[in-house]
Protein backbone atom coordinates (compact mmCIF):
# COMPACT_ATOMS: atom_id res chain seq x y z
CA UNK A 1 0.00 0.00 0.00
CA UNK A 2 1.32 3.35 -0.81
CA UNK A 3 -0.06 7.07 -1.83
CA UNK A 4 -0.32 7.85 -5.26
CA UNK A 5 -0.54 10.74 -7.31
CA UNK A 6 -1.66 10.06 -11.00
CA UNK A 7 -4.77 8.10 -12.11
CA UNK A 8 -2.44 5.92 -14.31
CA UNK A 9 -0.60 5.09 -10.90
CA UNK A 10 -4.19 4.62 -9.29
CA UNK A 11 -5.47 2.60 -12.10
CA UNK A 12 -2.38 0.15 -11.55
CA UNK A 13 -2.68 0.00 -7.85
CA UNK A 14 -6.18 -0.86 -8.00
CA UNK A 15 -5.11 -3.88 -10.86
CA UNK A 16 -2.26 -5.15 -8.54
CA UNK A 17 -4.76 -5.32 -5.27
CA UNK A 18 -8.03 -6.69 -7.45
CA UNK A 19 -6.58 -9.49 -9.08
CA UNK A 20 -5.25 -11.53 -6.28
CA UNK A 21 -8.37 -11.16 -5.05
CA UNK A 22 -9.97 -11.96 -8.05
CA UNK A 23 -8.33 -15.50 -7.87
CA UNK A 24 -8.67 -15.55 -4.21
CA UNK A 25 -12.24 -15.39 -4.66
CA UNK A 26 -12.79 -17.56 -7.32
CA UNK A 27 -10.73 -20.46 -5.78
CA UNK A 28 -12.47 -20.05 -2.58
CA UNK A 29 -15.88 -19.85 -5.12
CA UNK A 30 -14.58 -23.10 -7.00
CA UNK A 31 -15.09 -25.28 -3.98
CA UNK A 32 -18.91 -25.01 -3.96
CA UNK A 33 -18.71 -24.48 -7.74
CA UNK A 34 -17.23 -27.87 -7.81
CA UNK A 35 -19.59 -29.13 -5.28
CA UNK A 36 -22.49 -28.39 -7.96
CA UNK A 37 -21.00 -29.57 -10.63
CA UNK A 38 -19.12 -32.74 -9.67
CA UNK A 39 -22.31 -33.96 -7.78
CA UNK A 40 -24.60 -32.98 -10.68
CA UNK A 41 -23.19 -35.25 -12.57
CA UNK A 42 -23.71 -37.49 -10.32
CA UNK A 43 -27.49 -37.27 -10.43
CA UNK A 44 -30.25 -34.74 -10.58
CA UNK A 45 -31.64 -35.68 -7.24
CA UNK A 46 -28.26 -35.15 -5.29
CA UNK A 47 -27.88 -32.27 -7.32
CA UNK A 48 -31.19 -30.82 -5.78
CA UNK A 49 -30.68 -31.81 -2.53
CA UNK A 50 -27.16 -29.98 -2.69
CA UNK A 51 -28.84 -26.90 -4.00
CA UNK A 52 -31.41 -26.58 -1.24
CA UNK A 53 -28.50 -27.56 1.49
CA UNK A 54 -26.73 -24.21 0.16
CA UNK A 55 -29.87 -22.44 0.03
CA UNK A 56 -29.70 -22.58 4.04
CA UNK A 57 -25.72 -22.58 3.99
CA UNK A 58 -24.65 -19.33 2.07
CA UNK A 59 -26.58 -17.12 3.77
CA UNK A 60 -25.60 -18.50 7.11
CA UNK A 61 -21.91 -18.19 5.95
CA UNK A 62 -21.83 -15.41 4.10
CA UNK A 63 -23.75 -13.43 6.74
CA UNK A 64 -21.97 -14.11 9.65
CA UNK A 65 -18.50 -14.33 8.11
CA UNK A 66 -19.27 -10.87 6.93
CA UNK A 67 -19.49 -9.14 10.52
CA UNK A 68 -15.38 -10.74 10.56
CA UNK A 69 -15.04 -8.66 7.31
CA UNK A 70 -14.79 -5.44 9.27
CA UNK A 71 -11.13 -6.53 9.79
CA UNK A 72 -10.30 -5.49 6.37
CA UNK A 73 -11.29 -1.50 6.94
CA UNK A 74 -10.34 -1.68 10.77
CA UNK A 75 -7.05 -3.07 9.70
CA UNK A 76 -6.71 -0.90 6.53
CA UNK A 77 -7.38 2.30 8.49
CA UNK A 78 -4.84 1.52 11.49
CA UNK A 79 -1.78 1.22 8.70
CA UNK A 80 -2.96 4.34 6.46
CA UNK A 81 -3.16 6.00 10.37
CA UNK A 82 0.33 4.46 11.34
CA UNK A 83 -0.80 2.86 14.01
CA UNK A 84 0.40 -0.72 13.23
CA UNK A 85 1.07 -1.26 17.36
CA UNK A 86 -2.65 -1.96 17.20
CA UNK A 87 -3.42 -4.34 14.30
CA UNK A 88 -1.96 -7.07 16.46
CA UNK A 89 -5.23 -7.28 19.20
CA UNK A 90 -7.76 -6.12 16.44
CA UNK A 91 -6.97 -9.28 14.18
CA UNK A 92 -6.68 -11.54 17.47
CA UNK A 93 -10.23 -10.56 18.88
CA UNK A 94 -11.31 -11.06 15.37
CA UNK A 95 -10.47 -14.65 15.60
CA UNK A 96 -11.72 -14.61 19.20
CA UNK A 97 -15.10 -13.70 17.85
CA UNK A 98 -14.91 -15.99 15.30
CA UNK A 99 -14.76 -18.91 17.42
CA UNK A 100 -17.96 -17.51 19.31
CA UNK A 101 -19.78 -17.30 16.43
CA UNK A 102 -19.14 -20.72 14.99
CA UNK A 103 -19.95 -22.29 17.86
CA UNK A 104 -23.30 -20.34 17.92
CA UNK A 105 -23.89 -21.46 14.20
CA UNK A 106 -23.38 -24.83 15.08
CA UNK A 107 -25.57 -25.72 18.05
CA UNK A 108 -28.27 -23.61 16.23
CA UNK A 109 -27.73 -25.80 13.03
CA UNK A 110 -27.84 -29.21 14.97
CA UNK A 111 -31.28 -28.48 16.14
CA UNK A 112 -32.79 -26.63 13.24
CA UNK A 113 -31.77 -28.62 10.84
CA UNK A 114 -34.13 -31.62 10.50
CA UNK A 115 -37.50 -28.81 11.11
CA UNK A 116 -36.37 -26.61 7.95
CA UNK A 117 -35.94 -29.31 5.82
CA UNK A 118 -39.54 -31.10 6.97
CA UNK A 119 -41.23 -27.90 6.69
CA UNK A 120 -40.35 -28.27 2.71
CA UNK A 121 -41.94 -30.62 0.29
CA UNK A 122 -39.06 -32.44 -0.93
CA UNK A 123 -38.63 -35.95 -2.56
CA UNK A 124 -36.46 -38.01 -0.08
CA UNK A 125 -33.53 -38.65 -1.65
CA UNK A 126 -33.50 -34.71 -2.03
CA UNK A 127 -34.40 -34.96 1.73
CA UNK A 128 -31.80 -36.93 2.60
CA UNK A 129 -28.60 -35.60 0.99
CA UNK A 130 -29.26 -31.60 2.05
CA UNK A 131 -29.52 -32.82 5.80
CA UNK A 132 -25.91 -35.03 4.96
CA UNK A 133 -24.50 -32.05 2.99
CA UNK A 134 -25.72 -29.61 5.81
CA UNK A 135 -24.58 -31.76 8.62
CA UNK A 136 -21.04 -32.10 7.16
CA UNK A 137 -20.33 -28.28 6.04
CA UNK A 138 -20.75 -28.19 9.74
CA UNK A 139 -17.10 -29.07 10.45
CA UNK A 140 -15.31 -27.11 8.69
CA UNK A 141 -17.22 -23.86 9.84
CA UNK A 142 -14.92 -22.98 12.61
CA UNK A 143 -11.64 -23.14 10.51
CA UNK A 144 -13.62 -21.21 7.31
CA UNK A 145 -14.35 -18.29 10.00
CA UNK A 146 -11.14 -17.97 11.52
CA UNK A 147 -9.37 -18.03 7.76
CA UNK A 148 -12.00 -15.20 7.33
CA UNK A 149 -10.57 -12.96 9.92
CA UNK A 150 -6.92 -14.09 8.86
CA UNK A 151 -7.58 -13.63 5.03
CA UNK A 152 -9.21 -9.92 5.94
CA UNK A 153 -6.04 -8.85 7.67
CA UNK A 154 -3.65 -10.05 5.01
CA UNK A 155 -5.95 -8.53 2.32
CA UNK A 156 -5.75 -4.99 4.31
CA UNK A 157 -2.35 -4.94 4.54
CA UNK A 158 -1.82 -4.53 0.47
CA UNK A 159 -0.75 -8.64 0.33
CA UNK A 160 -3.53 -9.56 -1.82
CA UNK A 161 -0.94 -11.74 -3.68
CA UNK A 162 -0.54 -14.39 -0.66
CA UNK A 163 -4.52 -14.73 0.08
CA UNK A 164 -4.06 -15.58 -3.80
CA UNK A 165 -1.76 -18.44 -3.50
CA UNK A 166 -3.42 -19.70 -0.21
CA UNK A 167 -6.94 -19.93 -1.78
CA UNK A 168 -5.74 -21.44 -5.29
CA UNK A 169 -4.27 -24.32 -3.15
CA UNK A 170 -8.43 -24.82 -2.47
CA UNK A 171 -9.54 -25.69 -5.65
CA UNK A 172 -7.24 -28.80 -6.71
CA UNK A 173 -7.87 -30.29 -2.89
CA UNK A 174 -11.52 -29.89 -3.59
CA UNK A 175 -11.35 -31.11 -6.68
CA UNK A 176 -9.49 -34.22 -5.57
CA UNK A 177 -11.92 -35.13 -1.81
CA UNK A 178 -14.71 -34.49 -4.52
CA UNK A 179 -14.05 -36.91 -6.90
CA UNK A 180 -12.92 -39.37 -3.26
CA UNK A 181 -16.18 -39.19 -1.77
CA UNK A 182 -18.74 -38.15 -4.02
CA UNK A 183 -18.00 -41.00 -6.14
CA UNK A 184 -16.42 -43.18 -3.64
CA UNK A 185 -13.13 -43.77 -5.81
CA UNK A 186 -9.84 -45.94 -4.67
CA UNK A 187 -11.94 -47.49 -2.16
CA UNK A 188 -13.59 -44.25 -0.39
CA UNK A 189 -17.16 -44.76 0.34
CA UNK A 190 -19.68 -43.23 -1.94
CA UNK A 191 -21.24 -40.26 -0.46
CA UNK A 192 -22.79 -39.07 -3.24
CA UNK A 193 -23.88 -35.25 -2.80
CA UNK A 194 -23.03 -35.78 0.81
CA UNK A 195 -19.57 -36.15 0.07
CA UNK A 196 -19.39 -32.69 -1.77
CA UNK A 197 -20.32 -31.45 1.83
CA UNK A 198 -17.13 -33.63 3.84
CA UNK A 199 -15.06 -32.05 1.01
CA UNK A 200 -15.49 -28.47 1.34
CA UNK A 201 -15.04 -29.41 5.13
CA UNK A 202 -11.62 -31.39 4.66
CA UNK A 203 -10.11 -28.04 2.04
CA UNK A 204 -11.41 -25.35 4.91
CA UNK A 205 -9.04 -26.87 7.35
CA UNK A 206 -6.21 -27.46 5.29
CA UNK A 207 -6.54 -23.65 3.77
CA UNK A 208 -6.75 -22.55 7.57
CA UNK A 209 -4.00 -24.22 8.69
CA UNK A 210 -1.86 -23.05 5.48
CA UNK A 211 -2.72 -19.54 6.57
CA UNK A 212 -1.83 -19.75 9.87
CA UNK A 213 1.72 -21.17 8.60
CA UNK A 214 2.12 -18.19 6.75
CA UNK A 215 0.97 -15.08 9.01
CA UNK A 216 3.27 -16.57 12.07
CA UNK A 217 6.59 -17.12 10.10
CA UNK A 218 6.70 -14.97 7.01
CA UNK A 219 7.19 -11.73 6.49
CA UNK A 220 5.75 -8.37 6.61
CA UNK A 221 3.06 -10.48 8.39
CA UNK A 222 5.67 -12.32 11.07
CA UNK A 223 6.87 -8.53 12.35
CA UNK A 224 3.10 -8.12 13.80
CA UNK A 225 3.44 -11.34 15.96
CA UNK A 226 -0.53 -12.24 16.23
CA UNK A 227 -0.35 -15.15 17.66
CA UNK A 228 2.47 -14.15 20.34
CA UNK A 229 1.00 -12.95 23.92
CA UNK A 230 -2.44 -13.69 23.30
CA UNK A 231 -4.74 -11.82 25.36
CA UNK A 232 -8.12 -12.69 26.58
CA UNK A 233 -11.51 -11.59 24.99
CA UNK A 234 -11.79 -8.10 24.91
CA UNK A 235 -15.62 -7.64 24.62
CA UNK A 236 -15.15 -3.62 23.93
CA UNK A 237 -13.29 -4.97 20.18
CA UNK A 238 -15.56 -7.71 19.81
CA UNK A 239 -17.82 -4.57 19.91
CA UNK A 240 -15.62 -2.56 17.79
CA UNK A 241 -15.73 -5.01 15.21
CA UNK A 242 -19.24 -5.81 15.31
CA UNK A 243 -20.66 -2.11 14.92
CA UNK A 244 -18.36 -2.03 11.90
CA UNK A 245 -18.89 -5.85 11.38
CA UNK A 246 -22.86 -6.86 11.68
CA UNK A 247 -24.26 -4.26 9.42
CA UNK A 248 -21.52 -5.77 6.72
CA UNK A 249 -22.86 -9.02 7.59
CA UNK A 250 -26.50 -8.33 7.62
CA UNK A 251 -26.15 -6.44 4.03
CA UNK A 252 -24.49 -9.30 2.40
CA UNK A 253 -27.14 -11.62 4.21
CA UNK A 254 -29.83 -9.31 2.77
CA UNK A 255 -28.10 -9.77 -0.51
CA UNK A 256 -27.67 -13.45 -0.58
CA UNK A 257 -30.21 -14.90 1.36
CA UNK A 258 -32.61 -13.31 -1.23
CA UNK A 259 -31.17 -15.92 -4.06
CA UNK A 260 -31.89 -18.62 -1.34
CA UNK A 261 -34.83 -17.56 -0.48
CA UNK A 262 -35.92 -17.68 -4.23
CA UNK A 263 -34.44 -21.31 -4.64
CA UNK A 264 -36.32 -22.63 -1.38
CA UNK A 265 -39.86 -21.18 -2.79
CA UNK A 266 -38.71 -23.09 -5.97
CA UNK A 267 -39.37 -26.05 -3.93
CA UNK A 268 -42.77 -26.58 -5.27
CA UNK A 269 -41.94 -27.22 -9.01
CA UNK A 270 -40.05 -29.96 -10.01
CA UNK A 271 -36.36 -31.09 -9.58
CA UNK A 272 -35.52 -30.33 -13.14
CA UNK A 273 -36.12 -26.38 -12.11
CA UNK A 274 -34.64 -27.03 -8.95
CA UNK A 275 -31.38 -28.00 -10.96
CA UNK A 276 -31.82 -25.81 -13.61
CA UNK A 277 -32.30 -22.90 -11.16
CA UNK A 278 -29.01 -23.82 -9.24
CA UNK A 279 -26.60 -24.49 -12.17
CA UNK A 280 -27.71 -21.01 -13.37
CA UNK A 281 -27.22 -19.44 -10.12
CA UNK A 282 -24.10 -21.17 -9.51
CA UNK A 283 -22.73 -20.01 -12.97
CA UNK A 284 -23.60 -16.45 -12.28
CA UNK A 285 -22.04 -16.54 -9.03
CA UNK A 286 -19.01 -17.32 -10.31
CA UNK A 287 -19.09 -14.35 -12.48
CA UNK A 288 -19.79 -12.34 -9.52
CA UNK A 289 -16.72 -13.03 -8.53
CA UNK A 290 -14.90 -9.98 -10.45
CA UNK A 291 -17.36 -6.88 -9.25
CA UNK A 292 -17.05 -8.91 -5.63
CA UNK A 293 -13.20 -8.95 -5.76
CA UNK A 294 -13.24 -5.13 -6.87
CA UNK A 295 -15.84 -4.43 -4.17
CA UNK A 296 -13.12 -5.78 -1.56
CA UNK A 297 -10.23 -4.06 -3.42
CA UNK A 298 -12.54 -0.51 -2.98
CA UNK A 299 -13.00 -1.02 0.96
CA UNK A 300 -8.85 -1.87 1.22
CA UNK A 301 -8.35 1.24 -1.33
CA UNK A 302 -10.70 3.53 0.21
CA UNK A 303 -10.25 2.84 4.30
CA UNK A 304 -6.25 3.28 3.15
CA UNK A 305 -6.82 7.08 2.11
CA UNK A 306 -9.67 7.74 4.62
CA UNK A 307 -7.27 6.72 7.15
CA UNK A 308 -5.03 9.10 5.82
CA UNK A 309 -7.04 11.84 5.58
CA UNK A 310 -6.49 11.98 1.49
CA UNK A 311 -10.31 12.28 0.84
CA UNK A 312 -9.66 13.38 -2.97
CA UNK A 313 -7.91 9.84 -3.83
CA UNK A 314 -10.30 7.95 -1.40
CA UNK A 315 -13.04 9.42 -3.83
CA UNK A 316 -11.33 8.96 -6.96
CA UNK A 317 -10.76 4.88 -6.09
CA UNK A 318 -13.99 4.49 -5.94
CA UNK A 319 -15.65 5.70 -9.22
CA UNK A 320 -12.76 3.97 -10.84
CA UNK A 321 -14.10 0.91 -8.94
CA UNK A 322 -17.35 1.13 -10.50
CA UNK A 323 -16.01 1.62 -14.04
CA UNK A 324 -13.59 -0.99 -13.55
CA UNK A 325 -16.53 -3.08 -12.66
CA UNK A 326 -19.01 -1.64 -15.77
CA UNK A 327 -16.56 -2.86 -18.32
CA UNK A 328 -16.77 -6.34 -17.25
CA UNK A 329 -20.32 -6.64 -16.67
CA UNK A 330 -20.90 -6.28 -20.42
CA UNK A 331 -18.35 -9.08 -21.03
CA UNK A 332 -20.03 -11.42 -18.40
CA UNK A 333 -23.18 -10.45 -20.05
CA UNK A 334 -22.15 -11.55 -23.63
CA UNK A 335 -20.72 -14.78 -22.26
CA UNK A 336 -24.24 -15.90 -20.25
CA UNK A 337 -26.01 -14.93 -23.37
CA UNK A 338 -24.53 -16.01 -26.69
CA UNK A 339 -22.81 -19.23 -24.64
CA UNK A 340 -25.77 -19.93 -22.39
CA UNK A 341 -26.42 -23.51 -24.25
CA UNK A 342 -22.37 -24.79 -24.12
CA UNK A 343 -22.15 -23.81 -20.43
CA UNK A 344 -25.76 -25.61 -19.50
CA UNK A 345 -24.04 -28.49 -21.03
CA UNK A 346 -21.05 -28.17 -19.00
CA UNK A 347 -23.48 -29.62 -16.04
CA UNK A 348 -25.50 -31.52 -17.39
CA UNK A 349 -26.66 -34.36 -20.02
CA UNK A 350 -30.24 -33.94 -18.65
CA UNK A 351 -32.03 -32.34 -22.24
CA UNK A 352 -35.06 -30.75 -19.92
CA UNK A 353 -32.56 -29.39 -17.41
CA UNK A 354 -30.59 -27.55 -20.13
CA UNK A 355 -33.42 -26.08 -21.98
CA UNK A 356 -34.42 -24.71 -18.73
CA UNK A 357 -31.06 -23.57 -17.68
CA UNK A 358 -30.68 -21.53 -21.31
CA UNK A 359 -34.18 -19.96 -20.38
CA UNK A 360 -32.61 -18.57 -16.75
CA UNK A 361 -29.41 -17.85 -18.21
CA UNK A 362 -31.02 -14.98 -20.05
CA UNK A 363 -32.32 -13.42 -17.35
CA UNK A 364 -29.35 -13.82 -15.46
CA UNK A 365 -27.37 -11.60 -18.55
CA UNK A 366 -29.72 -8.81 -17.57
CA UNK A 367 -28.49 -8.11 -14.18
CA UNK A 368 -25.14 -8.38 -14.39
CA UNK A 369 -24.68 -4.46 -14.99
CA UNK A 370 -26.40 -3.77 -11.86
CA UNK A 371 -24.76 -6.28 -9.74
CA UNK A 372 -21.47 -4.72 -11.45
CA UNK A 373 -22.23 -0.99 -9.86
CA UNK A 374 -23.91 -2.16 -6.64
CA UNK A 375 -20.84 -4.28 -5.32
CA UNK A 376 -17.92 -1.70 -5.49
CA UNK A 377 -19.86 1.02 -4.58
CA UNK A 378 -21.14 -1.01 -1.34
CA UNK A 379 -17.11 -1.35 -0.91
CA UNK A 380 -16.20 1.60 -1.48
CA UNK A 381 -19.10 2.44 1.52
CA UNK A 382 -17.47 0.01 3.55
CA UNK A 383 -14.15 1.71 3.48
CA UNK A 384 -15.77 4.89 4.16
CA UNK A 385 -16.98 3.04 7.60
CA UNK A 386 -20.79 3.86 6.38
CA UNK A 387 -22.54 0.64 7.06
CA UNK A 388 -25.41 1.12 8.95
CA UNK A 389 -27.78 3.01 6.35
CA UNK A 390 -26.46 0.70 3.30
CA UNK A 391 -27.71 -2.27 5.21
CA UNK A 392 -31.32 -0.65 5.35
CA UNK A 393 -31.04 -0.08 1.90
CA UNK A 394 -29.93 -3.59 0.98
CA UNK A 395 -33.13 -5.05 2.88
CA UNK A 396 -35.60 -2.64 1.11
CA UNK A 397 -33.96 -3.25 -2.35
CA UNK A 398 -34.02 -7.15 -1.98
CA UNK A 399 -36.91 -8.01 0.44
CA UNK A 400 -38.98 -5.77 0.28
CA UNK A 401 -38.68 -4.81 -3.68
CA UNK A 402 -36.86 -7.42 -5.19
CA UNK A 403 -38.46 -10.94 -3.87
CA UNK A 404 -42.25 -9.57 -3.69
CA UNK A 405 -42.16 -8.91 -6.98
CA UNK A 406 -40.55 -12.20 -8.12
CA UNK A 407 -43.60 -13.84 -6.25
CA UNK A 408 -45.95 -11.89 -7.78
CA UNK A 409 -44.95 -12.63 -11.38
CA UNK A 410 -44.07 -16.67 -10.48
CA UNK A 411 -47.57 -16.93 -9.26
CA UNK A 412 -50.29 -14.28 -11.25
CA UNK A 413 -48.10 -14.49 -14.44
CA UNK A 414 -47.11 -16.57 -17.27
CA UNK A 415 -43.53 -16.76 -16.21
CA UNK A 416 -43.59 -19.45 -13.08
CA UNK A 417 -40.74 -19.68 -12.08
CA UNK A 418 -38.86 -17.65 -14.31
CA UNK A 419 -40.44 -14.63 -12.50
CA UNK A 420 -38.35 -14.78 -9.69
CA UNK A 421 -35.59 -13.85 -11.24
CA UNK A 422 -37.32 -10.57 -12.84
CA UNK A 423 -37.81 -10.07 -9.29
CA UNK A 424 -33.54 -10.64 -8.66
CA UNK A 425 -33.56 -7.64 -11.49
CA UNK A 426 -35.42 -5.48 -10.17
CA UNK A 427 -34.09 -5.81 -6.57
CA UNK A 428 -30.46 -5.41 -8.03
CA UNK A 429 -31.50 -2.72 -9.95
CA UNK A 430 -32.74 -0.74 -7.34
CA UNK A 431 -29.87 -1.41 -4.88
CA UNK A 432 -27.67 -0.20 -7.68
CA UNK A 433 -29.64 3.11 -7.57
CA UNK A 434 -29.89 3.67 -3.86
CA UNK A 435 -26.34 2.24 -2.92
CA UNK A 436 -24.72 5.04 -5.54
CA UNK A 437 -26.88 8.16 -4.40
CA UNK A 438 -25.47 7.09 -0.53
CA UNK A 439 -22.11 7.06 -1.69
CA UNK A 440 -22.45 10.32 -3.75
CA UNK A 441 -24.36 11.84 -0.35
CA UNK A 442 -21.11 10.74 1.78
CA UNK A 443 -18.79 11.92 -0.28
CA UNK A 444 -20.47 15.37 -1.15
CA UNK A 445 -20.84 15.91 2.88
CA UNK A 446 -17.16 15.15 3.35
CA UNK A 447 -17.65 11.78 5.04
CA UNK A 448 -19.27 13.00 7.92
CA UNK A 449 -19.70 9.47 9.08
CA UNK A 450 -15.80 8.74 9.89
Amino acid sequence: MHETTQMKEKWALLIKIVFPILITQVSLYLVSFFDILMTSRYGSEDLAGVAVGSSFWVPIYTGLAGILLATTPLVAHLVGAKKKNEVKTIVQQGLFLSLALSIVVIIILLFSINPLLNVMDLEARVHDVAKSYLTAMLIGIIPLFAYTVIRSYMDALGKTRITMIISLLSAPINICFNYLLIFGAFGFPELGGAGAGYASAITYWLIFFIAVFIAHRLEPFKEYELFKNWTTAQFSKWLEISKIGIPIGLSIFAETSIFSAVTLMMATYSTAVISAHQIALNFTSLLYMVPLSISIGATVLVGYEVGAKRLHDARTYSWLSVGTAIIFSFFSACVLFFFREQIASLYTTDKEVIKLTIHFFIFAALFQLSDAIQAPVQGSLRGYKDVNVTFIMAIISYWVIGLPVGYLLSKFTEFGPFGYWIGLIVGLTAGAITLSYRLIRIQRKGTQSI
